[in-house]
């Protein structure tokens, strides 16, 4: 069963290009947590928002890995951390494409 995590906080940047290139070797590691199908990077300049939606193998990957990520962000100084767990419905996701196979 998949379960979404998604993530999102305040930052003042980097974003794009910049972002790309300051945060490729961590981008790099995030793919070898635990359960990780994928992930999708999110940015908001205008608002200085960032953050992503991963899709885990089990709601126990997702959590481990929300606890982790939200202290290595309060770590950047960046708090508060909000994260959301939510359970896939892989039928209708699956009429509509999306993407939750590996």
């Amino acid at each position: 069963m998949a379960y979404i995590l998604q993530v999102d906080f305040k930052m003042d940047g980097p974003f794009g290009k910049e972002m790309t290139e300051g945060f490729s070797d961590l981008a790099k590691s995030i793919n070898e947590e635990e359960g990780l199908i994928w992930k999708i990077w999110t940015e908001d300049h205008e608002a200085k928002e960032g953050g992503g939606i991963y899709l885990f193998e089990s709601r126990e990957y997702a959590q481990n890995y929300l606890t982790m990520h939200t202290e290595r962000l309060k770590g950047f100084g960046i708090d508060p951390v909000n994260g959301k767990i939510f359970k896939v419905n892989e039928g209708l996701t699956q009429i509509n494409n999306g993407p939750i196979n590996k």
